[in-house]
């Protein structure tokens, strides 16, 4: 919501209780961000690493087990739905990798982009949930989503 950026939690708590609760999601205006997702991440040298625990199998899971229960699926001979744009073929190894440390890799909840030999970017299209983080989040806008052939994504069944 665009009101906890602009008010903060107890901003955007209040504010979502008024709309969800008393405007029933009716009210007459629209809250806007003041830039894009893309353009509001910030470099890497600004944060601490994170150290994430390994999956519970209880609450969390591994990569492989998420995928294979949002029976995701894509034709062997489709061509990738996932590009990156033209004219952008230097801004993994040079924007995402130098300044963002490739937040790709961690945002990404199919495991799609992964860096080899250091700041080689693969897209592993196969893998994708069609979630589109990549093409809101990514600094510069780098990556191009586009619907996949066939009807093909996530196929949810306990939902």
């Amino acid at each position: 919501h665009a009101a906890f950026s602009k008010w903060g939690v107890g901003g955007g708590l209040a504010y979502a209780g008024l709309a969800a609760h008393v405007l029933k999601g009716r009210e007459p205006w629209t809250i806007r961000h003041g830039a894009s997702d893309s353009e509001s991440t910030r470099p890497a040298s600004e944060f601490d690493a994170i150290s994430y625990p390994a999956p519970d199998g209880v609450l969390t899971f591994d990569l492989l087990t998420n995928l294979q229960r949002a029976g995701t699926y894509h034709e062997d001979d489709q061509p990738s739905h996932l590009r990156i744009r033209p004219g952008g073929d230097d801004v993994p190894r040079d924007v995402s990798v130098r300044v963002y440390a490739a937040p790709e890799t961690r945002f990404c909840p199919a495991g799609v982009y992964e860096y080899v030999e250091g700041d080689e970017l693969v897209i592993n299209a196969q893998n994708c949930i069609h979630c589109k983080c990549c093409s809101v989040k990514m600094p510069g806008g780098y990556i191009d989503w586009t619907v996949p052939e066939g009807g093909g994504g996530p196929q949810y069944q306990v939902m």
